[in-house]
């Protein structure tokens, strides 16, 4: 599983690219457009994708913390992001 994220960070209701890779497993990646790529944790519930982002530093340097994001697919297809508090 592979999630992109064209901006340097996740914020709500940003965009982001789901990529299925339909094999079993944990293991998934997050890019972000400014080419610093993590390893979050994530599940799907319901009709949801729950995203946990560990805390990483963009390319620029800023710190982001760690957060935790819902992804909808909206009725366009788009995938979108909710933070959850």
């Amino acid at each position: 599983m592979r999630f992109v994220f064209p901006h340097s960070h996740a914020f709500r209701r940003g965009r982001v690219s789901v990529d299925d890779d339909q094999k079993a497993g944990p293991e998934c990646l997050v890019e972000f457009g400014d080419g610093v790529t993590v390893i979050p944790e994530w599940q799907t519930i319901d009709d949801a994708i729950h995203l946990a982002i560990p805390a990483y530093r963009t390319a620029k340097g800023t710190q982001v913390t760690s957060r935790s994001w819902r992804l909808v697919q909206g009725r366009d297809g788009q995938w979108r992001s909710e933070r959850i508090p």
